[in-house]
């Protein structure tokens, strides 16, 4: 064997080598993530979280999600608005990014793309704007659900900023949000994202010494009607997505305030 061929071989292995170790610090840094997501933040109030149909549950800073595989999106997302979150801070708006904490892989931003449809955001961007970090981890792909414009920037958005004026007025809210992954939907992109028929919003209010919850049940599509039309009971959604919402609740309590469609403790105003 020629020293040529001995070099061009040791050359093959150092390459080969590299390779395997960068693979095996990528797969090290990917299970990293996935365990951190794991784990409860300090920011996420567990007491309120909703069952996972999926047990895909991941967590971040400022959210908590259950990703549904088939469906490549979230089923729920779940937060806390406080009143000290709420502000008017500018931040540049980051570029989406796969979130590596999914254990069976987030969808990829690009399914989106010349779509017809937003890449919207299920925890706004707009409900974490007191700092960096938790508006731009808002812009992973497992927070987002395939949208129309007209409801995204419409109907949608207007309940959005509900959400934060009851936030303001109550000093803080618990919202769980996302798409009814039931029925007959379309799909896009390669990995076939679903495009969700209907979206629900749901709220408990437990800061001012009275619980109260309000459900919110809309088509996928842009409405002038006030929101309060689009009132249902907890249960309702609960019927139709399959998901235990506030189940650390006292039965008692849970019961009497899921199935009630009232919103008489909600200002409208």
């Amino acid at each position: 064997m020629t020293k040529k061929t001995i070099y061009s071989l040791i050359a093959i292995l150092i390459i080969f080598g590299v390779y395997g170790y960068e693979h095996f610090l990528k797969s090290e840094e990917t299970n990293e993530i996935i365990q951190e997501g794991e784990s409860v933040k300090t920011d996420t109030n567990e007491y309120f979280l909703p069952t996972s149909t999926t047990g895909q549950i991941v967590h971040h800073e400022g959210y908590s999600l259950s990703y549904s595989e088939p469906h490549e999106q979230a089923e729920w997302v779940a937060y806390e608005l406080k009143k000290s979150h709420l502000s008017n801070s500018n931040f540049k708006r980051p570029y989406f990014e796969i979130d590596k904490a999914v254990k069976s892989g987030a969808a990829h931003w690009k399914n989106y793309k010349k779509s017809g449809y937003d890449r919207g955001h299920l925890c706004p961007a707009g409900d974490r704007k007191y700092s960096q970090f938790a508006h731009d981890e808002t812009f992973l792909t497992s927070n987002i659900s395939p949208q129309e414009h007209n409801f995204n920037a419409g109907v949608w958005n207007t309940l959005e900023q509900k959400v934060r004026y009851w936030a303001s007025k109550y000093d803080g809210v618990f919202v769980v949000t996302g798409g009814v992954l039931q029925g007959d939907m379309k799909t896009i992109g390669d990995e076939k994202v679903s495009v969700p028929n209907q979206f629900y919003k749901v709220l408990i209010d437990n800061n001012t010494g009275k619980t109260k919850m309000i459900a919110f049940l809309m088509p996928h599509k842009n409405s002038n009607q006030p929101l309060y039309k689009f009132v249902v009971s907890v249960d309702a959604i609960e019927e139709l997505t399959g998901i235990d919402f506030f189940a650390e609740l006292e039965d008692s309590i849970e019961n009497k305030l899921e199935a009630s469609s009232s919103y008489k403790d909600w200002s409208f105003n």
